[in-house]
């Protein structure tokens, strides 16, 4: 059972998962960062400071002035408020995301794979780069 185990954890799948959940946590700080630190500041700006957290309403029918309040008082609260904060959130970390693995990708150079056909010379089809005759119209061709 030992070698068994020993097999699996290190196959390399596991590995490379492993590898993929510490970076990501990494660069999860990253983003919250950005978002909370950078971002939710400047949009505050345009939100005038709108508090989501008072955004409720009391279950019992009550009217109460906070959300400390009316959970001080033991009672059931809809907090819509949080939730449209989280959407908020979210929506904007899956932008930040977006725009970062944009920015990734297009830093990446694709790789170009060596011509594998050529042009026959006489009749302008495509022929293997290796041949030394146009399979179509059987004009002698020069191999590269």
């Amino acid at each position: 059972m030992l070698k068994e185990f020993k097999k699996f954890a290190l196959k390399g799948n596991m590995i490379d998962l492993a590898v993929g959940i510490i970076i990501g946590g990494a660069f999860n700080s990253i983003v919250n960062s950005l978002v909370n630190d950078i971002i939710m500041p400047l949009l505050s700006i345009f939100t005038k400071n709108i508090n989501f957290s008072n955004w409720f309403f009391a279950l019992n029918g009550k009217k109460y002035e906070t959300l400390a309040a009316a959970e001080e008082a033991g009672v059931a609260v809809v907090k819509y408020g949080l939730f449209l904060s989280g959407v908020l959130n979210f929506l904007i970390m899956a932008f930040v995301v977006f725009i970062i693995v944009r920015w990734i990708n297009k830093l990446k150079k694709p790789e170009q794979a060596a011509p594998s056909v050529k042009k026959c010379p006489h009749c302008q089809s495509d022929i293997n780069i290796l041949a030394t005759k146009c399979p179509y119209c059987t004009g002698d061709v020069q191999a590269q």
